[in-house]
Formats: C-alpha cells, structure tokens, sequence
C-alpha cells in the first residue's frame, strides 16, 4: 500500500528533522515555510546526546562532532564571585554514560547541515499558511499566495503561533512570561587572550547569562540572557538591544560576565512565551510537534531537542501502526511524548535545570528510538479519533 503524502508546515529544526527522518522512512515529504529563504541567525544552540542520536539516524552525526565545540563540563557558576555552585561532566563522559556526545554549535550551521540531508526541493518557500481543512480523505492547505496543495497528513512544525494549533484549538496568543531573552554572538577574538569556559552559565536570583562557544575552533562565543521585563510588546517577536541595557540588567555581576558586555557588537532581545500544556496535540490528519504544542522557555536548552525527540517519536510510530492508520500513530505518538514533554517544559519554566549537581541522565540518556512504547490511554485515543 502506498504511503501517506505528507505536508509540514515549518522549516524549523523540528519540521525539518521530521522530513528527513520521514524520508528516510520512504515517506513522500514537502515542507512549506513562511520565509523566502534561511539565513545565519545570530544564536546558539546546545545539541546533548539525546538529540545526537536523532542525528545519527539521519545522518549528521559526524559532522556535527566536527563543526562544534565540545565542552567537558557544564558549569554554574555565581553571579558575583564566580564560583562554581554546579559543575556537571560531559565530554568523553557524556559519550560513555549516555551514548553519544554534548556539544554547543550555531544553530544557523546546524540548521543548514540539516536541511543539507533532505532530498532536493523538499522545502517550498514563502508559503504563509492562510487556512487548513481537513476533508476526511485528505487535507488542503491553502497559502496567501493562492496556491493550494493536498496531503493525507499535515504536520504543524510551525512554532509558538501555529496556524495549525490555531486551527485544531483556536484563536490564542501565547503567554508572555514576564521575562525576555538578550542574544549575542560574535568573534571569540574581541573577548582578547583570557580564557573563557566552553559552557557556563550565571545565576543571581532572578536573571541568568548563559555562554557558549559555537565553533569547533572556539572563534565564535555566543549568550543568551533570562531577565525580569514586566511588559513587552504584543505580536513584536525581537527588539533591539544595546550594551548599556546589559550593563544596567547586569550590574554587579562578574568581571567576566562585563568583559562579555564589553566586547559585544550587536543585542537584541525576545520575549519568552509559553503555553499551558494542550488539551491535544491531534485531530484526524493533523497533528503538532515541537513549539507549536509544547513552547517553552530555553533554560534547559532543550526546547529545539524537544521539537526532534517529537520529530523521530512521530516517524517512529507511523511505522508502528502502519502508513494508513494515521489516527493509532497520532495517538501512540502523543501517548509517549506527552509526559516528558511536559516535565521538561515545567523545569525550563521553573529555571532550575543544573543549577546544582544534579544528574541529567533523564534527560541526556534518552533515545527515542529504543524507548519502551506505551499504549495510548483510552481518553487519548478517543479524543484523536473524534
């Protein structure tokens, strides 16, 4: 029997995780994405094992080892004194304890890497979804350039304002948390010959710094920020920032961090929305991974990690339940992500993730591909066959 045609809505890291694994599961693929093309933001991104070994599978493994900088421990470190309250190992440990490596990388490289393993055309750009209907037979998607195209299954990948959520739940911005994200990222050289940790992040009690290499040659150094702002503007996704509004949000804080501030040539600063967990992530052949159902703040780093655990999960039980059954593979797929989702989500809210030396096995050790699968609960099954 042939296999499903399979839309995705968004060529973040999540849908395009998804297409290439998909691919990979001989499934015929396109993705639709609202932009007219890619560009090297100026972020970071950390990719832990668990993540890793999704890019094994399609393929990236290698050189993503090459293309990053692999920090041997993660450290917290004081605000002030910069003294280490938490050093967690990584490196050859992180290989050996849980099977595959911890490295930080740009995630305009990473996201290019990947897009490199899909086949040709696979992307479609400016598309900017206007409207879904799902006709029980297939589903038209219908762009504000007019065109329409039909799949047997759509995949929401279209992040914190998905026009599919919207669709399955209604109309509902995301909450802002009350705190923004300052991002930096610039050449390792204007910091001078000090040297700097692979992987550290700053705590006071309301703020944090993270900071990061996002090279193999540890020629680029990136940050990002966590601060109290009480308002942001509704619908502006990113402002600008400047040195001086670090200096003042920082004040205080460790030479180190100052000399960061110092050396920066350009910040800008995102606010940080989430969602309550959602009611469900399905209904008949459409179905949402990654932010669109589960955003969340970055301080785990693992909310991109969760777009691709949902990613592999997704192609992993179309293959169980069989390429025609899409509703038992929505629901198999929510039934065994739902949970660990939502606990990463809470943590990352609660900003508490190896503040202390804690063990991060659960989260670092986890390999969606050899997961015990659980049944879907009956509520969960009804619910995405309704």
């Amino acid at each position: 029997m042939n296999k499903p045609r399979i839309a995705i809505v968004g060529a973040g890291l999540g849908g395009t995780a998804a297409a290439a694994l998909m691919q990979r599961a001989g499934y015929s693929v396109r993705v639709y994405e609202q932009a007219p093309a890619f560009s090297r933001l100026g972020a970071g991104i950390h990719l832990g094992p668990n993540v890793m070994k999704v890019m094994r599978r399609i393929g990236c493994e290698d050189a993503l080892n090459t293309m990053g900088s692999h920090p041997d421990f993660w450290y917290s470190r004081d605000w002030k004194s910069g003294d280490a309250i938490a050093q967690i190992p990584l490196g050859n440990f992180a290989l050996r304890e849980y099977g595959a490596s911890y490295l930080t990388v740009h995630r305009g490289d990473f996201h290019a890497l990947m897009t490199s393993a899909l086949k040709p055309d696979t992307i479609a750009f400016n598309k900017h979804l206007k409207s879904v209907e799902d006709t029980g037979s297939e589903v038209r998607l219908t762009f504000n350039d007019g065109t329409v195209e039909t799949a047997d299954i759509a995949i929401g990948a279209d992040g914190v304002n998905s026009r599919i959520r919207e669709h399955l739940l209604g109309a509902e911005p995301p909450r802002y948390t009350g705190y923004v994200a300052h991002r930096a990222v610039f050449p390792a050289s204007l910091l001078g010959t000090d040297p700097f940790d692979l992987c550290v992040k700053w705590w006071s009690e309301d703020r944090h710094m993270m900071v990061y290499y996002v090279t193999g040659k540890r020629d680029e150094i990136y940050y990002v920020t966590g601060v109290p702002q009480a308002e942001w503007p509704a619908g502006q996704s990113v402002a600008p920032s400047s040195r001086d509004e670090m200096r003042e949000v920082f004040a205080g804080y460790h030479p180190s961090v100052q000399k960061l501030i110092d050396a920066t040539p350009e910040v800008t600063k995102w606010p940080l929305l989430e969602r309550d967990p959602l009611p469900l992530w399905s209904r008949g052949r459409l179905v949402l991974l990654g932010d669109a159902c589960h955003p969340m703040k970055p301080h785990m780093a693992q909310g991109a990690a969760m777009a691709i655990e949902d990613a592999a999960m997704l192609t992993r039980c179309l293959g169980e339940t069989g390429a025609t059954d899409h509703a038992g593979a929505f629901a198999l797929y929510e039934g065994n992500r739902a949970e660990r989702a939502s606990k990463v989500q809470l943590v990352s809210h609660n900003n508490t993730w190896l503040r202390s030396n804690e063990d991060p096995a659960w989260v670092f050790a986890y390999d969606v591909f050899n997961e015990p699968l659980t049944a879907p609960k009956a509520k969960e099954a009804a619910a995405v066959a309704a």
